[in-house]
């Protein structure tokens, strides 16, 4: 990953409906010497696209390499200035020697099924087990993480004690605005806030729109060109764009008001159950050796299943 060029066209060739990783090689001297491992995300309140966790790690007797890039505070510098970095993180030798990353895209609709499904998972918890889950993977590449880094979600303490327990050989900090406070954080922020500001600008729309990413705006609530695009983009069937978090309160109010109505019949799961032996209706109407047909895409996508009352 030498340029933001190559970043756009891996974007493009992932699934924009589901998460994925992308990732720097593992540099030498961070599987020889002790490394240190900062974590953040981007994007966990817009409604519009997708959230992104990154991490970054370097060896601990190299953190001045960090300084030198001018990894700060994220939220204090310019998109600019976070973009040069990155770069610099893309293409310059000290950087490729001593820093290593990876970033993970979480798609709005990934993160709204996980909202809804019947066990369901709250946004804390997709945070959590993405955060564990680069860590792990930091690690199974072969770096060598002594110390991590974490800006928090939620409580810092229990948020710490539950790190501290899958990695209990490694020293962990969970901190409030921690990417203020420790420069690897800084730098996993940069990674995180970049690649999500680059998924938008080469957003595709699997539903046929052909929309510039500035015709949307940031993603967040209260910016006005996001409010128009939540306010127009809405069909009354099949709702948004797979670009929105339809389970954020700004989507689900408009839907109420501009969607078709719809009632889910509640199915009484005690009157539904098969007496030994009984064989269900749908074996009547396929042959035993039919092959398994692939689900259509649309089903695929929003993570549809069908669910048959009369097995």
């Amino acid at each position: 990953m030498a340029s933001f060029e190559a970043l756009h066209d891996y974007i493009k060739s992932k699934n924009n409906f589901t998460k994925f990783v992308n990732s720097s090689e593992v540099p030498q001297t961070c599987k020889s010497e002790p490394c240190m491992l900062g974590v953040d995300e981007a994007g966990r309140g817009p409604v519009l696209g997708p959230m992104v966790y990154g991490i970054a790690y370097c060896p601990i007797s190299q953190k001045e390499v960090l300084r030198t890039l001018g990894c700060a505070d994220s939220k204090a510098l310019t998109e600019e200035k976070r973009d040069e970095i990155l770069l610099k993180m893309f293409s310059e030798e000290e950087a490729l020697n001593n820093v290593g990353w990876i970033a993970e895209v979480i798609s709005p609709n990934y993160i709204s099924n996980s909202m809804y499904r019947r066990a369901k998972h709250s946004l804390n918890e997709v945070s959590m087990n993405s955060a564990i889950s680069l860590i792990k993977r930091a690690i199974e590449f072969g770096a060598n993480i002594t110390e991590v880094y974490v800006d928090t979600v939620g409580p810092p303490e229990k948020y710490q004690a539950k790190l501290s327990e899958i990695f209990p050989d490694i020293k962990i900090i969970v901190a409030k605005k921690a990417d203020s406070i420790y420069p690897i954080v800084s730098a996993a922020s940069i990674v995180a806030k970049v690649t999500r500001d680059h998924a938008l600008k080469v957003w595709e729309f699997h539903e046929g729109l052909e929309m510039n990413h500035k015709e949307f705006g940031s993603g967040y609530p209260g910016d006005p060109l996001t409010k128009k695009f939540i306010r127009d983009q809405i069909d009354r069937v099949f709702g948004y764009p797979l670009l929105v978090r339809f389970s954020w309160s700004t989507a689900e109010l408009m839907l109420q008001e501009k969607a078709a109505k719809c009632t889910f019949e509640e199915i009484d799961d005690s009157t539904t159950k098969k007496s030994a032996g009984t064989k269900s209706i749908s074996t009547f109407f396929s042959p035993k050796n039919e092959k398994r047909r692939k689900r259509h895409k649309f089903f695929e996508e929003r993570y549809l299943t069908i669910n048959n009352v009369f097995e």
